[in-house]
């Protein structure tokens, strides 16, 4: 019984590190990538969609955004959806492409962004540590209901406190890489 509780923390927290990474990619470092389109939909045909599924989307330079939409009518579109977005981004479109160019960041909003990627690793670092209480109150409901012993119960404690610190471990990683691309670009 312990044993399921400690795969499902630790399935739990891979998933947290998944999403931080995600979250980490979505953040603008001075650098093209199409991560940044990943949130923005365009409306199609009367439905939202992802860019990616109306157009093509190339990284021909380090700071240039290329979208070939496969159909001329959804530039307009792909244009507003741009301008809507939180991106701070200006399209360019010349009738057949649309080009975002990705200025170069200042150091104060290198700073900026600096904090926001700490906040976001503090807020993941927390939801690690709800899964681990988590898994410590239902090893202790299962040790007052008989089913695994305070040996036991302890041990899987101790298990799951090292998994967190390891996976706390990562966030921290993920955490000096995303300093370093954003301070060094």
């Amino acid at each position: 019984m312990a044993k399921k509780i400690y795969d499902k923390v630790k399935l739990q927290m891979e998933k947290a590190i998944e999403n931080l990474k995600h979250e980490f990619t979505i953040i603008r470092t001075g650098r093209a990538s199409t991560a940044l389109l990943e949130g923005i939909r365009v409306a199609y045909y009367g439905a939202q969609v992802p860019i990616t599924q109306v157009a093509n989307v190339v990284i021909p330079e380090v700071r240039l955004i290329e979208i070939k939409p496969w159909d001329k009518s959804v530039l307009p579109e792909i244009e507003k959806a741009i301008r809507k977005s939180d991106l701070g981004l200006s399209p360019l479109n010349d009738g057949k492409i649309v080009r975002l160019k990705i200025p170069a960041l200042t150091e104060e909003r290198r700073r900026e962004l600096v904090k926001r990627i700490g906040k976001i690793a503090e807020d993941h670092r927390v939801e690690l540590r709800n899964i681990r209480r988590q898994a410590k109150e239902d090893l202790k409901e299962l040790e007052t209901k008989k089913v695994i012993s305070e040996d036991e119960r302890f041990k899987a404690t101790e298990k799951i406190g090292q998994l967190t610190n390891e996976y706390i471990g990562k966030i921290d990683e993920s955490l000096v890489h995303k300093e370093k691309e954003i301070m060094e670009v």
